[in-house]
């Protein structure tokens, strides 16, 4: 295997359609600003490289990133590339990774806007990421002890399991379809709207007008905080801890909790029926009608 040690390169497509090779402490800046470093590589190992230059891994297959910096100048860094490691690495350019495919992500940092659109089957474990719009439309993702932040993230999402995360969010969700998160944190404005088949479990859920015009959505032993006007237009079976601030007409299902601040079951667009179940109050069931039954 072709080793390629302690050099800089600037030009245009410096290692282009390099195969079988280790970059083992190469800097990839310059006044040339030549784009595209490393495009269309194959078995490719970067070790305690430094990127500042755009699109430098383009069309790779076959990809090992280990203690990397990409810095804010290296925009777009991971593009259309299929079998991808990064452990211990820094990617802070914007849209650092779109459209790959079976990407593993441990112990990274990431603060890159827009990042992992369209990715499939991507797991990442121990990281943080920072930015807005993160995995619209990704497939078949799994997050393990990840620290999430900034607004609209995982959009159009599909397939995906999360457990033990910080989610501080907002227009989380939307539209996602088949997504279980397990024993985390969420933290945002109007999670889940639009969304078919989100479960969460053992979930603490932080923030105003959560989950509506949702499609069989399931909270099992969750907590709300701060959750209020929640669940309309939702068909929802829910199994709440402590207090919702307010419900809002939910179309169907069961939600049971503790106690709830009101019930709102009043000039909706669509037929009420779910059944609302306060425990706290010596099992008072509301029916449609917001009548105890």
């Amino acid at each position: 295997m072709q080793i390629i040690e302690n050099k800089t390169f600037a030009q245009e497509r410096a290692l282009y359609h390099l195969r079988d090779a280790i970059v083992r402490g190469c800097r990839f800046e310059g006044e040339e600003d030549g784009e595209s470093a490393l495009k269309e590589g194959r078995s490719l190992r970067a070790e305690h490289c430094f990127f500042a230059l755009r699109y430098p891994l383009w069309h790779v297959r076959g990809l090992s990133l280990s203690d990397c910096e990409m810095t804010p100048s290296c925009r777009a860094a991971l593009w259309y590339d299929k079998g991808v490691s990064v452990e211990n690495c820094a990617l802070h350019g914007i849209k650092a990774l779109r459209e790959c495919a079976d990407v593993r992500l441990l112990h990274a940092d990431v603060e890159s806007p827009e990042f992992g659109w369209h990715t499939r089957r991507l797991f990442a474990e121990e990281s943080a990421l920072a930015g807005d719009y993160l995995f619209f439309g990704a497939r078949s993702l799994t997050l393990r002890g990840v620290k999430q932040r900034g607004k609209y993230s995982f959009q159009y999402v599909k397939g995906m399991r999360a457990e033990r995360c910080e989610f501080d969010t907002k227009d989380a969700f939307w539209h996602a379809e088949n997504v279980t998160v397990k024993d985390s944190v969420i933290k945002g404005e109007y999670l889940g709207w639009y969304s078919r088949n989100l479960t969460l479990v053992r979930c603490r859920i932080v923030g105003t007008q959560p989950l509506c015009y949702c499609k069989n959505l399931r909270l099992i032993d969750c907590t709300a905080e701060g959750c209020d006007l929640a669940f309309e237009c939702s068909t929802v079976h829910a199994d709440l801890r402590g207090e919702v601030l307010s419900v809002k007409n939910p179309r169907g299902g069961k939600i049971a909790s503790d106690r709830f601040g009101a019930v709102i079951l009043e000039e909706s667009a669509y037929p009420v029926r779910a059944k609302i179940i306060e425990r706290g109050a010596g099992k008072r069931e509301k029916g449609p009608n917001g009548k105890e039954v």
